[in-house]
């Protein structure tokens, strides 16, 4: 179950009909823009409102996280809720600090207490805790301080997120001592309009850590990731799950609609990891605007580890090289009543693999390239 809840209108607050309201409930959630650190739908109570004729916005809630089907990645409201929590407060605020731009200010603190959980998965595999490390269940504390930016700067459009996450895990898997959390990221977008085309440039940085034995854990990770960002899941490494350790989904490098190199047992029903060799991500794209009902995108990013100590660790390597590789990818949406309610899309991405990735993942036939092609269909009434 997606969406089940409670809405009520408190009262108006101007004429302009600026307002106050609460929801009660499984809700859809975003913390940005861009759905870096938390997107879901998720059971809770929210706060949000409007001021100064809609150009003031603000968001305080509450948030239970529910467990999720292992497989299609929905709620299982069937499954007692996790002993994980999302305390999230943002305001946005238009025309600042420049005309045309949107910024917003987030804070967001996540509570787990799964350190004495044993959670297997629908196919057999363990999800908390995660088979890494010491082996032992973790409890943790994070908070996320962030800005968001969203809106146009002259002919520029500029979409940009900055956050760190500073806490304590209580057991971190490398030492098995109490750890402090001390991690950063950042991410832009810049692209230019064209008649009917765009042409994007896009950055990202998630910070590594360096040192896996020591008292701070210095690798980024989100909450529950789903990012729109450098192809989003057309791409190779957002829509493909990398696995890294026990095979099939036992630890993998990153999740499935995800970019972040978090080395979790899953996504949807593992735990945050900070110790994680972070990701560094440059990239082109372009969206060709063929016809109201068609548009053609493609996106060329070359990613790479932040730093590759933990995976050297876990693999007893001596070294390992940052260079991930490139992932093209090329997608085509129709459109055909040119609304929302019917979509067809069509895409293909190929993985070129770096010497980093080769080192980790070797095959057989010495092939360097991997493919993925998908088909979705959208049905919305």
């Amino acid at each position: 179950m997606q969406e089940a809840f409670f809405d009520y209108h408190i009262r108006n607050t101007s004429e302009r009909y600026d307002f106050d309201s609460f929801r009660i409930g499984i809700q859809p959630f975003q913390a940005d823009f861009r759905g870096f650190l938390f997107q879901d739908n998720q059971l809770g109570l929210r706060f949000f409102g409007t001021r100064d004729n809609n150009r003031f916005q603000y968001n305080l809630g509450a948030f239970w996280r529910l467990e999720k089907d292992t497989n299609s990645g929905l709620n299982s409201v069937v499954q007692t809720p996790r002993s994980d929590f999302v305390f999230a407060a943002n305001a946005y605020r238009q025309d600042f600090l420049i005309p045309a731009l949107t910024s917003q200010f987030t804070l967001v603190y996540n509570m787990n207490r799964e350190g004495g959980d044993v959670e297997i998965d629908d196919n057999g595999f363990p999800v908390r805790p995660a088979l890494l490390g010491d082996l032992r269940g973790r409890d943790y504390d994070v908070l996320y301080v962030g800005y968001n930016a969203d809106g146009r700067i002259g002919r520029i459009n500029v979409s940009a997120s900055l956050y760190g996450a500073f806490g304590e895990d209580r057991n971190s898997i490398f030492t098995s001592e109490p750890a402090d959390i001390r991690a950063f990221f950042g991410a832009a977008e810049l692209s230019y309009d064209r008649d009917w085309a765009r042409f994007r440039l896009s950055g990202l940085f998630a910070s590594g850590d360096s040192d896996p034995f020591n008292n701070v854990e210095a690798g980024y990770d989100a909450i529950f990731e789903n990012p729109i960002f450098a192809g989003a899941d057309t791409s190779y490494w957002m829509r493909q799950t990398i696995p890294f350790a026990g095979g099939g989904r036992a630890v993998s490098l990153n999740g499935r609609n995800g970019l972040l190199n978090s080395l979790r047992s899953s996504k949807e029903q593992g735990q945050s990891n900070f110790n994680n060799p972070g990701l560094i991500l440059t990239g082109l794209g372009a969206d060709f605007d063929l016809t109201p009902e068609l548009r053609v995108s493609g996106n060329a990013n070359h990613l790479w580890f932040e730093d590759t100590t933990v995976l050297e660790t876990l693999r007893v390597e001596g070294s390992i090289p940052t260079d991930i590789g490139f992932d093209v990818s090329t997608a085509a949406i129709w459109r055909p009543r040119a609304n929302q309610n019917l979509v067809f899309r069509l895409s293909a991405a190929a993985l070129v693999a770096g010497e980093g990735f080769q080192d980790l993942f070797d095959n057989r036939g010495g092939d360097n390239v991997y493919y993925s092609v998908l088909a979705n269909v959208t049905l919305s009434y």
